[in-house]
């Protein structure tokens, strides 16, 4: 393929998409075929709406249809990584896998959720390794950043969820260096995440956040991105904290996984600029010329 528009898919084209459901929303096809134009790669990407209880069957039959790669969305990550052959160490601990890539056949799962968060604060010059790391929330995306700063050297990775149990299960990842957080000491971590929905479509500030306790010192992460400064981001601002929302994360994930399938390195800024842009066109913002 050559650098440009292709006009139409050919039979040696190489596809790859996401699942998910709903998945109408998701930015993925953006980013990668951003990435496919930008190393002329003769490959294509598309969003497969696949229904809830489905994800096991559509990852399974990745190998007879030829798709090259997948990324795995909610609710199927769980599935997905029951219907690989292989998991990555990081997939098999966390039971899910977010990027399924079809090896000759086998099917191969990772989780690029918690390396992309971590290359996300690579890329502002910060380190987890010997700090004190407090995660918000204890779902699938959360799990993952504990697991993933554990791994990465912190010295201290604390949950704080509104279900007790699912806080365990999350801090359990982080083997000894895990403990359930308390609201209260906040003003000691040096990294806060929040990787819950709250600030996606309401004002208010996740659970248990009081923004006296954020300032100068504490790197604050939204994993959320739209919109591109959230209630959270913006008390952090006020407080003297550093904000970093969640568009970072998401273009490193999608970089390891273009890595996976491809075998090339990804072109970080194509990625970035289609991203940001379809952000833009998406919040009614003014596009770049």
């Amino acid at each position: 393929m050559l650098r440009g528009r292709q006009v139409w898919p050919l039979a040696t084209t190489a596809v790859a998409g996401v699942i998910g459901d709903p998945v109408e929303h998701s930015l993925s096809p953006v980013l990668h075929n951003a990435a496919f134009m930008a190393l002329g790669l003769d490959w294509a990407y598309v969003a497969f709406p696949v229904p809830a209880g489905r994800g096991e069957e559509a990852v399974a039959a990745m190998a007879d249809l030829g798709i090259r790669g997948l990324s795995v969305t909610m609710p199927h990550k769980a599935p997905a990584a029951r219907a690989c052959e292989r998991l990555s160490a990081v997939a098999e601990r966390l039971g899910v896998a977010n990027t399924v890539t079809n090896v000759g056949g086998v099917l191969v799962g990772d989780s690029t959720d918690g390396s992309g968060f971590l290359d996300s604060l690579a890329e502002q010059g910060w380190s987890p390794e010997g700090k004190r790391c407090f995660v918000l929330g204890a779902g699938g995306a959360a799990r993952a950043v504990v697991l993933a700063l554990a791994q990465a050297g912190a010295k201290r990775v604390d949950v704080l969820a509104r279900r007790e149990e699912e806080a365990l299960a999350a801090v359990s990842l982080a083997g000894p260096v895990g403990g359930l957080g308390v609201a209260e000491q906040l003003d000691q971590a040096d990294l806060l995440v929040n990787a819950t929905p709250v600030g996606m479509t309401s004002d208010g500030l996740p659970f248990g956040i009081d923004p006296v306790r954020l300032g100068p010192g504490q790197l604050v992460a939204d994993l959320i991105y739209a919109p591109d400064v959230t209630p959270l981001m913006a008390a952090a601002r006020e407080r003297g904290a550093v904000p970093l929302n969640g568009v970072g994360m998401l273009i490193h994930q999608a970089a390891r996984q273009f890595r996976s399938w491809t075998g090339q390195d990804a072109p970080l800024e194509a990625m970035s600029a289609a991203a940001l842009a379809e952000l833009r066109r998406r919040a009614g913002g003014p596009q770049p010329r």
